[in-house]
C-alpha cells in the first residue's frame, strides 16, 4: 500500500519561510567575511566540489547539522557555540531554509537563510572559490 503523506516538502517549506529571516543573495554578499557573521553551507561535499564554494564558508552537509549544533552531542562543532549570526544555504535556498527552521528550533540564534542559495549568490556576482576534497592517504 502506497504511503499517504498529510505534510509535504511545499508546507515544510512555507511553514519554515514565515517563521525564519531570508537574506537576500546581495546582502549576503555585503555580510560575507564579517566577524559576527558564519555562513553556513549545507550541501553535499560532491555539489561543493562541482560548482564551488562562498570563500570562508563553513561547511556542514545538512545529515550532521543536528549533531553539530547541539553542544552535548559527541560531534558538536565549537563553531555553533558561537556568538554570531548563522547565514545557512544550499544549492538554490529550500533545504537552507529547513536547515535554518530546525537550527532556530534547537535554540541556535540569530539565524537566516539565504534566499536563492548558491545559484543566487554566483547570479549576484558573488566570490566563489574551487574546493577539492582531502586526499586519504
Amino acid at each position: 500500500m502506497p504511503q499517504t503523506i498529510h505534510r509535504g516538502i511545499k508546507a515544510l517549506i512555507d511553514e519554515a519561510n514565515a517563521e525564519i529571516e531570508t537574506v537576500s543573495a546581495a546582502d549576503a554578499i555585503k555580510l560575507a567575511g564579517k566577524d559576527d557573521i558564519v555562513i553556513v553551507d549545507i550541501r553535499d561535499p560532491r555539489e561543493i566540489e562541482r560548482d564551488g564554494k562562498i570563500p570562508g564558508a563553513f561547511s556542514c552537509t545538512r545529515g550532521m547539522l543536528e549533531f553539530w549544533i547541539d553542544p552535548n552531542s559527541p560531534y558538536a562543532k565549537p563553531i555553533f557555540q558561537e556568538d554570531k549570526k548563522f547565514i545557512f544555504h544550499c544549492a538554490g535556498g529550500l533545504r537552507s531554509v529547513l536547515a535554518a527552521k530546525t537550527a532556530q528550533d534547537m535554540g541556535l540564534k540569530p539565524v537566516a537563510h539565504m534566499g536563492g542559495g548558491f545559484a543566487a549568490w554566483r547570479d549576484a556576482g558573488g566570490p566563489i572559490e574551487t574546493w577539492e576534497p582531502k586526499k586519504k592517504g
